[in-house]
């Protein structure tokens, strides 16, 4: 098989050129995700979308989007992964209304057992 050399055009990218259409609709669809972030992750992205005039300022906008939005999937998946603990406050909680549950269960136990005593004493009279 015969390899084919494609040569790559040196003007792909230049930073001093106003941005085409594809780029700014582009820039528009991050900055739609960018207000979607939660708000400490917006504040280190200052820049206004309307100024944004040349590739290169396109190329920074995009780059600073695109490393906020991983930042916070980041956090996210360390949250998701963080082991979570329970307060001690409501396990004692939960054990004090585990033992009154006990105690009024053993007491209608009880106040049963003796309304049975009653009843078979008085069908004997």
């Amino acid at each position: 098989m015969a390899l084919i050399h494609v040569p790559r055009p040196k003007d792909a990218y230049n930073p001093d050129r106003p941005m085409g259409s594809l780029l700014r609709s582009q820039v528009e669809h991050l900055r739609e995700a960018e207000s979607k972030l939660p708000l400490r992750y917006r504040h280190e992205i200052d820049t206004y979308i309307k100024a944004i005039k040349t590739e290169g300022e396109a190329a920074a906008y995009i780059r600073k989007v695109t490393e906020a939005i991983h930042d916070a999937h980041a956090d996210a998946e360390r949250a998701r992964r963080a082991p979570k603990r329970k307060p001690e406050i409501e396990t004692a909680a939960v054990a004090d209304e585990r033992a009154e549950r006990q105690q009024k269960s053993a007491r209608k136990r009880r106040a049963t057992k003796s309304k049975m005593r009653v009843s078979s004493k008085s069908r004997k009279k």
